[in-house]
């Protein structure tokens, strides 16, 4: 796996129609790490990234969906949620951008699950981000659906990308009918824990 360049930061709704002219290949997220939630929902991401933002899209197939949260900060892993944590270079920093199928944002900073510092208004304010679900929340809708999220974000949030990119993807879903935990690369712990930032792998960029 590789990240691509792009010459420009397309606006969030243009991401996907960008990465097709680009051929950019979608990469599953599959990796059911735990035999107590075997359910894996079809899930892909494929990224891209310019100057100034790394440009994520997320592709997702499930039996329900579920959008509780329309206010950015909420308990979007409740939801039908894709989530990237990316390391930002400094020890054990790492930052965690979940995002629901409405493309409500929670984001936060810090070493550790239980050093978590959430990022002021302005800056996830600053995520541009697409939803093929609109942005509206509705209830959970126990009947197959797809669903896609594009997001742009800065790269000064995350820190200043040069030869590579160190993360992990995940897809989750913890109230729904059937919860799940997946991620991009392995995760080796005894329990559903995606800060595990010694599980993030690092990517070269193009």
């Amino acid at each position: 796996m590789k990240i691509p360049y792009l010459p420009q930061t397309p606006s969030a709704n243009d991401i996907p129609a960008q990465f097709d002219a680009y051929g950019i290949p979608f990469e599953k997220v599959c990796c059911v790490n735990w035999d107590t939630f075997p359910y894996c929902p079809e899930a892909r991401v494929r990224l891209a990234y310019t100057d100034s933002h790394l440009l994520v899209h997320y592709s997702v197939d499930e039996q329900s969906v579920r959008a509780q949260f329309e206010n950015d900060g909420g308990d979007v892993w409740t939801d039908s949620c894709m989530e990237i944590f990316v390391a930002t270079g400094n020890g054990d920093n790492y930052i965690n951008i979940e995002c629901n199928c409405i493309g409500t944002l929670l984001v936060a900073q810090g070493e550790g699950r239980q050093n978590r510092t959430r990022l002021p208004k302005e800056q996830v304010d600053s995520i541009k981000r697409w939803a093929s679900l609109g942005r509206k929340s509705f209830p959970q809708r126990e009947e197959p659906t797809h669903w896609e999220i594009a997001l742009a974000i800065p790269l000064n949030i995350i820190g200043q990308t040069k030869e590579s990119l160190t993360f992990n993807v995940y897809k989750c879903g913890d109230a729904l009918p059937t919860p799940h935990f997946l991620s991009l690369f392995p995760i080796h712990t005894a329990e559903p824990d995606f800060h595990q930032p010694k599980y993030f792998q690092k990517v070269a960029l193009e």
